[in-house]
Parts: structure tokens; C-alpha cells; sequence
């Protein structure tokens, strides 16, 4: 059977660079290899269906939808821990450890804590058979489709493991990740995710496992619990899951006593600042396996295991009122506003509440004094409400029913978090946002005009849509403050230039519901013109790579709008690019083929974007940060330290402007 011989060769090798890549971090072949090789694999499987594997590479990418999540029993309980908060706790712990199994030469394994979704997935004869949430411990829900869509998850083992075992970890979503989500959230006017923990949690419910392969989530493994395991220790088994093939974090260590467990808890407690992921405190456990089933557990968690929590900085103040924000697309964000505190260095005013359910989640009223702290040490939020400190009767925080800007009665989708305000051309926030937006830089980068002046030109009844921007005269302009002759022919100046600015950033700006940069670089690749694009309905924008029906459906409802229509046939009058210009460099090469290159500095032959359409225009991927996947820095004046810094680590080559001009013209 030389097929199938093909297809479990290619299966082989495709999971053996992919544990390379996203376990290891060493990845040995480009993408590109890696990619022509999985697609072989997908037509060979397509031809030959009879040969099909739940476990193939080719599964990764999702599809699978899961309507109702199946409620299972866990073979093995998942127990919660115990929390300490001071070392004394620990001492108190260890005490009760030697009433049971005397002063014995025991020793510990300290992990870091990692703050993400619990799951415990079932492997049998290597192979990934089921993966369920933890739900209340006795039970949880199955999500095993959405499981297998994350790359660091290994679908088949490798080396010498056991018939059957369950390992149980975290799934976690890194900060860069959830940064670039809430940044393509904010690029299309969405409330962004909360926190990490929350936005990885809901990933793992969602309907569509093709969604879940879009995020860039992670496992993190710590635990292996079966029968005739082969090992005897805690140590040993994290060394064991990762030589078969698990992502098991290289922070943990080996104590041989108290001490040195505290000297692992103050090394954290100030580096866990540096880690990629949210970390709220160390699991220490006795690391031999015979004293563990000694100690055995209570009614909530095992005897042998407990948790030390950092302290986050975490201040009281009280809450003055609730502000309700606007945003471009018309979704209401609710904001705290507090009386003024310092956290982390920091004076804090206001966090947001994010939603209605939030809201009454916490149960907070006017005048409370609530308790704020950075959550994942990045964005301020309320935690807690002090009810021991709430004297009289206030009535509960009833939400808003009418936008606070326009009165509209607001609106809440079935299935959404959040409300919206449906006045989307008599709501001032909404057009403004909208203005706004098409003047940014990503989009039509509108020098002489900022977000202030928007708002001056709207309030002045001279802009009531972005394509009056193209019937602005000077005459009008200068009555309005901080308007003189010189700014408001810049202004114009700048109106001007925009029209040279190409179609897809142009579909970029006109602010369509979820149609961010490179979704709006893709259907201008796809469909070349505005207008057929307008033609186009849901089935053929689904079949454009990356498009989903969220995405498909919001394209047809923005051009079914009559007014819609009027702006944009009055932009195309105005010599707006409306059509995609597909240019031909003729000096362009494949020389940087599969290699990625971070620009950082001031240059003296090129502009930094100049730069980056050199690197793309030779075959090159452009990097946003750098990794251990970047192959050179391309470094002008004025490097970040930061970045020099991470560069001389990784060992990563760096080329001055000339060595890279060179580099080009070999």
C-alpha cells in the first residue's frame, strides 16, 4: 500500500516539525516547506478517504461545529488547591505533611502558576482520544475538536509511553497574542477582551473549531495521573511528558527543602514580570509519588500539593458615578469612574465594567468602595465590591436603556455581551468615531487633521460623513479656534493626498463591522473593485480565505444601506482609489525567501515602511517583535535598547542599512 506508506510518512514528519516548532521552539524547516507538505497530505487524505485519521496534521485547522458541548464524568476527580498567601502558610503546610509521613527526606517540585483554563485530555496508545473542561471537578464539558486545533497540543506521541493516562494543564492565551486580539477588536470598533484567562476560557466553548484555530492559544501541561505510571516522582513525570511530546513549562524546579522553595518563590515573584504568559503564583508539591498517594487528599484538594498566590498590588477607592461610552460601531462600554488612587505606579480615575452582566456580576451601586488592582498586571479592573463597607440602602445599578448621546432605545443581540445603540447616522459618538477612523493613519493618514479637529468640523455643521472631508474650502475653516490660513491649507493639502491612497486601505477606513486591515487587504486582493465586492453575497464572500459568516453577513448590511451607497459613489466622484493597483517591481527577487526581519532604528537611505515593502517586494515576512524565529534585525540610528538587547540574546544576526542593501543586490 504505497499510498497509505506516503500518508503516515508525511503524518510522521508533519507532527515531528510541528512539536519542533511550537513545543521546542526550534523549527528546522520554513513555513513554506512545512505548508507544501501538509497540503500533499490534505489531497492524498481527499483521494483516499478511506485512510482518514482523527489525529492527522490536517485536522488542526478546525471546521468541526459543536452545537451542544456533551457533559462527561472525569475517570480521576480534578480537585482544586489549597491557597497560602505568606510563607508562614508554607511552614504550617509542611508541619502537617510530617504528622503524616514523619520527617522523611521529602523533597519538592515547584511549578509556576499559570492563570488559564484547566483541561484534562485522555490519550490512548499515543493517540489524543478526548479532552474535557474541568468544569465542577467530578464532570466537564467535552471540547475535543476545539482541543486539537492548538498546535502545541500533540495529537500523536512519541517514544516510550503508556497505553493510557490523562495529563492535565492549562490553556492559556500569551499577552502578544491577546494584545494583537484586542488590537484588531479595537481597528474595527469592538469592546475589547477583558483579560487573558476569560477570552482563553470562552475560546474553548466556541461553536466553530475553525474560530479556535484562529486564536493563538497554548497548553501547558503539569500533571499525569493513570495507573502503573512509569515514574516515581513529580519531577520525573514532568521530564517524561515532555520527551513525549507535551509543551511542559522549563521553569519548574527540584527543592530539597523549605528554603529552597522560598528562594524559588522570591526569584518568580519578581522575574514572573517577564514571562510571556499571566502567572499568579507558584504549586508547590511533594515530589515523590508513594508520599502523595501517602497523603492522599481531602474533600476539596490533595494533601500534597499547595498553592502560593503573589500578592497583586490591589487598592480600595470608591466609586464617584458610571460614565457610558460610545463607540464608533455604536457598542456601549460602561466606565468607573473612581475617586482618584495610585496602583503600580500609576493614578487610576476609571476602569471599565465592560457590560450589563458585569455589572450585576459584582453587584456595584453608586458610592461603594470597591477594590481595584491591574488585571494581568496590565489593565485596571474592579474585583470585588466591600459590602462591609456599604452603610445605606442604595438601589442596584439599573443599566442604561437609551444611548447617552442620541436617546435611542439601545439594542442587545442574542448571544452578545454587549449593547448597542442602532443610530448609527444620527449618533454624534458614532459618526464622529467613524471620521475618526478614516483619517487614522492606517487608513487614509490624513496629515493637518486629527481627531480633535473632527470633532471641532462636525460640532461646526460642516461634516456630517467622511466624504464631506472632499468639500471642505478654507473659508470655512478658518472661523473655527486654533484655525489659521497655514493649518487649514494643510488640512486640505493633506484631503488631497488621501485620494492617492490605495484600495485596500481605503476599504480599511470606511469602517465596515469587523472588516480590520487584513481583512480588508484580503477581499480587495479577491474581488480587485468597490463595486464587486457591493455585488457580492454571503456564499461568495465565505469562500475568501479568513472570511466567516459574522464577517460576510456585516459586508452585505453595510452595502444594502442606501446611504452607504450615496458616500461612496460620492468618494469615487472625488478620485477616492476604489480599485485595486496591483504593481510590478521588477527588481524584485526571492532572496529573503522564508526569512523574517524586525526593522528597528532611523534610516538614512529609506523610510522604515520603504524598508518593509523592500523586505515583502524579496519574498521576506516582516516581524512585529523579536523572537527566536527572526533571521535578522535590520537596524538603523537609534536602535531600541530593548530590542538590541533581546537581538544580542537570541544571537540574532543584525544588519546595518548598507550590509542589508548588499545583501539585496547579491
Amino acid at each position: 500500500m504505497e499510498v497509505l506508506h506516503t500518508i503516515q510518512t508525511l503524518r510522521e514528519e508533519l507532527n515531528y516539525h510541528n512539536h519542533q516548532y511550537y513545543v521546542l521552539d526550534l523549527p528546522i524547516i520554513s513555513d513554506y516547506e512545512f505548508d507544501v507538505k501538509l497540503k500533499q497530505l490534505q489531497e492524498l487524505e481527499l483521494q483516499h478517504p478511506e485512510f482518514f485519521d482523527a489525529n492527522s496534521p490536517t485536522q488542526r485547522v478546525g471546521g468541526a461545529v459543536t452545537k451542544n458541548f456533551k457533559t462527561l464524568a472525569h475517570e480521576q476527580r480534578m480537585y482544586s488547591l489549597d491557597n497560602s498567601y505568606s510563607k508562614e502558610d508554607l511552614l504550617d503546610w509542611e508541619i502537617r505533611l510530617q504528622k503524616i509521613i514523619g520527617n522523611s527526606a521529602v523533597t519538592y517540585t515547584c511549578e509556576l502558576k499559570y492563570d488559564g483554563a484547566s483541561i484534562n485530555i485522555t490519550y490512548e496508545n499515543g493517540k489524543l482520544v478526548q479532552a474535557l473542561t474541568r468544569g465542577d471537578g467530578f464532570q466537564g464539558d467535552e471540547v475535543t475538536q476545539n482541543i486539537k486545533t492548538i498546535k502545541s497540543i500533540p495529537l500523536q506521541l512519541k517514544g516510550n509511553y503508556p497505553s493510557k493516562f490523562d495529563i492535565r494543564g492549562e490553556i492559556i492565551l500569551p499577552f502578544a497574542g491577546f494584545e494583537k486580539m484586542n488590537q484588531e477588536l479595537v481597528e474595527i470598533g469592538e469592546t475589547p477582551y477583558s483579560n487573558p484567562r476569560n477570552t482563553a476560557s470562552g475560546s474553548l466553548k466556541l461553536q466553530d473549531s475553525a474560530e479556535v484555530a484562529k486564536r493563538p492559544l497554548e497548553c501547558l501541561l503539569y500533571t499525569i495521573v493513570g495507573k502503573n505510571l512509569p515514574f516515581s516522582t513529580q519531577f520525573e513525570a514532568l521530564a517524561a511528558a515532555r520527551d513525549w511530546g507535551f509543551k511542559v513549562p522549563t521553569t519548574s524546579a527540584l527543592a530539597a527543602n523549605m528554603n529552597e522553595v522560598f528562594a524559588f518563590i522570591d526569584y518568580w515573584d519578581t522575574h514572573r514580570h517577564d514571562l510571556p504568559y499571566e502567572t499568579d503564583g507558584v504549586v508547590i508539591k511533594v515530589n515523590q509519588i508513594q508520599y502523595q498517594e501517602e497523603l492522599g487528599y481531602t474533600a476539596k484538594a490533595p494533601r500534597w500539593a499547595i498553592a502560593y498566590k503573589f500578592k497583586s498590588e490591589q487598592v480600595s477607592t470608591r466609586l464617584e458615578s458610571i460614565a457610558y461610552q460610545v463607540g464608533r460601531t455604536g457598542s456601549i462600554t460602561p466606565v468607573a469612574n473612581l475617586t482618584p488612587v495610585q496602583l503600580a505606579g500609576t493614578i487610576v480615575k476609571r476602569a471599565s465594567l465592560h457590560n450589563a452582566d458585569q455589572i450585576e456580576k459584582l453587584d456595584i451601586r453608586l458610592g461603594d468602595i470597591v477594590f481595584v488592582e491591574k488585571g494581568g498586571e496590565i489593565i485596571p479592573k474592579i474585583i470585588k465590591v466591600d459590602l462591609s463597607k456599604r452603610i445605606n440602602y442604595v438601589p442596584p445599578t439599573k443599566y442604561i436603556s437609551a444611548c447617552p448621546e442620541c436617546q435611542t432605545a439601545l439594542v442587545r443581540a442574542e448571544g452578545e455581551a454587549n449593547h448597542y445603540c442602532p443610530n448609527f447616522y444620527g449618533c454624534p459618538p458614532q459618526i464622529i468615531g467613524r471620521i475618526q477612523h478614516y483619517i487614522s493613519r492606517k487608513a487614509m493618514d490624513i496629515e493637518g487633521l486629527g481627531g480633535e479637529t473632527v470633532a471641532l468640523l462636525y460640532e461646526n455643521g460642516l461634516l456630517h460623513n467622511y466624504a464631506d472631508l472632499y468639500e471642505l474650502e478654507v473659508n470655512q475653516l478658518l472661523p473655527l479656534d486654533r484655525m489659521a490660513q497655514k493649518s487649514a491649507e494643510n488640512l486640505l493639502t493633506g484631503v488631497e493626498a488621501s485620494k492617492l491612497i490605495p484600495f485596500e486601505r481605503v476599504l480599511y477606513a470606511l469602517g465596515i463591522r469587523y472588516v480590520g486591515e487584513t481583512v480588508a487587504k484580503k477581499l480587495a486582493k479577491h474581488y480587485k473593485t468597490i463595486e464587486a465586492l457591493s455585488k457580492a453575497n454571503v456564499m461568495d464572500l465565505v469562500m475568501v480565505d479568513e472570511i466567516g459568516e459574522r464577517i460576510a453577513n456585516s459586508v452585505l448590511e453595510f452595502f444594502e444601506n442606501q446611504e452607504n451607497r450615496l458616500i461612496i459613489d460620492r468618494l469615487k466622484n472625488k478620485g477616492i482609489q476604489f480599485e485595486l493597483i496591483e504593481t510590478y517591481n521588477p527588481n524584485a527577487t526571492d532572496i529573503l525567501k522564508d526569512k523574517t526581519l524586525v526593522v528597528s532604528g532611523v534610516f538614512e537611505q529609506f523610510s522604515r515602511d520603504e524598508l518593509k515593502q523592500l523586505i515583502e517586494d524579496n519574498g521576506g515576512k516582516v516581524g512585529s517583535s523579536i523572537t527566536s524565529k527572526t533571521d535578522w534585525v535590520v537596524a538603523g540610528a537609534n536602535m531600541g535598547p530593548a530590542k538590541l538587547e533581546k537581538a544580542k540574546q537570541l544571537q540574532i544576526p543584525i544588519l546595518s542599512e548598507q550590509e542589508f542593501i548588499t545583501l539585496l543586490n547579491r
